[in-house]
């Protein structure tokens, strides 16, 4: 009898022992309904880096394996999963790549305000070749070119082969770009000579018109700006509305006077004087 009360009481006890357990995987039970537990999981979302996060890419001896190194969000707790890259629809000579990992870290609460180095690989369908490697969008873009094996050379603003300091198109865009010019601008005069320029352009300003001309879509502003060939492009040294020579060469005696001389003062229409005085108050 006392061997069959004990069988009994560890029979009840395992029981007991299963119920709690299920109980504390469910939650607990109020009026009849199950209810939630206490506490609330973070959400994890699909993120990805931007431009400035990534850092750096490199190829593997096949030619074909891409190790991209990115910053991805970092805390006490796991912040970073199902980091990963894969290949989008190429278009002409380059090779896109998303890089996105799943996280907590757009809630501050989930500890997740620092950062870290990641990598990811992906494999290129061929070997990347003389093609351009875009990493995110809007991208950072790499190259072989130029490059010292196993990295590949991040590229700057003016593309991975930038157009030679000089009096071409190409060049001038590159001055503008310099100088922050508007979208949509225009150039209206270039005066060049290899070493120096000055570059007169404008942009449109109003409303959005379609095909309308008439004056309020025509409405624009513009700007004047001087520059320096450099190593690395056209760099500004000076603004200015004027015309001639005068203001140019006291800021740098050493401007050519044959690309000064004929410059007429910008219209006030184009570069209008927003500076005020104030009057003194009346006694």
């Amino acid at each position: 009898m006392r061997s069959g009360s004990t069988r009994g009481a560890v029979l009840a006890a395992l029981l007991c022992a299963v119920a709690v357990l299920l109980l504390g995987a469910c939650g607990r039970e109020e009026a009849g309904r199950e209810t939630e537990p206490s506490a609330t999981a973070l959400p994890w979302t699909l993120s990805a880096p931007t431009r400035t996060q990534i850092n750096g890419a490199e190829i593997g001896t096949d030619r074909r394996t891409v190790t991209i190194t990115v910053d991805v969000p970092s805390g006490p707790n796991p912040c970073v999963r199902d980091l990963k890259a894969e290949l989008t629809e190429p278009v002409g000579n380059t090779v896109p790549v998303q890089v996105t990992f799943v996280s907590p870290s757009g809630d501050r609460s989930s500890g997740c305000t620092k950062t870290t180095t990641a990598r990811t690989r992906v494999t290129l369908p061929e070997p990347l070749g003389d093609r351009e490697l875009v990493v995110g969008y809007p991208g950072a873009v790499f190259t072989a070119e130029g490059a010292r094996p196993p990295a590949l050379r991040l590229c700057g603003d003016l593309g991975c082969t930038p157009a030679a300091t000089g009096c071409t198109a190409p060049s001038y865009e590159q001055a503008l770009k310099a100088v922050g010019a508007p979208a949509h601008t225009l150039r209206d005069a270039a005066h060049c000579d290899g070493k120096w320029l000055v570059l007169d352009f404008s942009w449109p300003t109003g409303p959005a018109c379609g095909d309308q001309t008439d004056g309020v879509c025509m409405s624009r502003l513009g700007d004047r700006w001087f520059f320096k060939a450099g190593k690395s492009g056209w760099k500004s040294f000076f603004r200015t509305a004027e015309g001639g020579c005068q203001d140019v060469r006291d800021r740098e005696p050493a401007f050519p006077t044959a690309l000064c001389a004929s410059l007429e003062p910008l219209a006030p229409s184009l570069h209008p004087n927003h500076s005020t005085t104030t009057k003194a108050p009346s006694p």
